[in-house]
């Protein structure tokens, strides 16, 4: 399973996806935060923390998310890039 996983770059595709998920993240929740886009009009109730967290923990799982995803996609484009390697050998 470590030679598949190895050969498919798995562990480079998840450092990329971990930055890439953290840096969109930070980006929006900087957006939210800073108002960039405008002010929040804060009509909703909150509760047990304020706002700024909530979407602090929401930026957590965007992050998370974002970075599977990206993983996934890197890896399926290294399996896909590797089985046409392998067909143009045996083809010759």
């Amino acid at each position: 399973m470590l030679v598949l996983l190895e050969s498919l770059s798995f562990y480079q595709n998840a450092r990329v996806g971990l930055v890439v998920g953290a840096l969109f993240a930070v980006l929006l929740y900087a957006v939210r935060t800073l108002e960039l886009l405008g002010p929040v009009i804060d009509t909703r109730d909150y509760p047990l923390f304020g706002p700024d967290v909530w979407f602090l923990l929401l930026a957590f799982v965007l992050a998370a998310t974002f970075a599977l995803l990206v993983t996934i996609g890197l890896t399926v484009a290294e399996a896909v890039r590797g089985a046409r390697d392998l067909s143009a050998e045996r083809s010759e």
